[in-house]
């Protein structure tokens, strides 16, 4: 039998107390873990600390706004967040949504909206992770293929070989020394740019 899957923590960053408790009360009620701050440097702290899943950020705030502090939680941590707010303009919404906002919620909340709300931007949080790790992996790929391209450019040029040749070559090297077709790449770009460098500046 599978372990219990651990609940989902949201962190609620709100200069109004009482928000804070009534928002939080819900959230735990519907088995989310909760902690709250009431400003960015709270907020911070917490983040370190208690590894939320989500953030719901005020964005009018005293000292440091939301905005601020989601564009933080954004490059440093690459936390999700939901802005919170008492506009709901179609400019500020846009602005939400440029920095990253994964859902919007307005002032006053009706609480029961708000579950919904912060469920669908986990599922959002989600679908972007695995974009991210998506795009992650194609960028390694492709860096990996115009590494495997250039090394076979160099052994075309060095054994004046054919594409296809110098590509089995590549691969019979991998097989016989049970490396990676990248890790002999690397070397072989590596020995190549090292000769490059060695060579008498006459002869360059």
């Amino acid at each position: 039998m599978g372990s219990a899957k651990s609940p989902r923590r949201v962190l609620i960053v709100d200069d109004d107390p009482h928000l804070n408790a009534l928002l939080g009360e819900t959230l735990r009620s519907a088995g989310f873990e909760v902690t709250s701050a009431e400003n960015v440097d709270e907020a911070i702290a917490a983040v370190a600390t208690s590894r939320p899943d989500l953030a719901v950020l005020d964005i009018k705030m005293q000292g440091a706004s939301g905005l601020d502090l989601g564009a933080a939680l954004r490059d440093d941590f690459g936390l999700p967040f939901v802005f919170l707010s008492l506009m709901d303009d179609e400019e500020t919404v846009r602005r939400a949504s440029e920095m990253g906002a994964v859902a919007y919620l307005v002032k006053p909340l009706d609480m029961r909206n708000c579950l919904p709300t912060i469920e669908a931007a986990f599922a959002r949080a989600e679908e972007l992770r695995r974009l991210r790790e998506t795009e992650t992996q194609l960028s390694t790929a492709l860096q990996q293929s115009r590494e495997i391209s250039m090394a076979i450019g160099i052994l075309m040029e060095r054994y004046e070989l054919d594409e296809d040749r110098a590509f089995q070559f590549l691969v019979r090297t991998s097989q016989t020394g049970n490396v990676k077709l990248r890790v002999i790449a690397d070397e072989i770009i590596a020995a190549a740019n090292t000769k490059v460098h060695a060579r008498p500046r006459s002869q360059r």
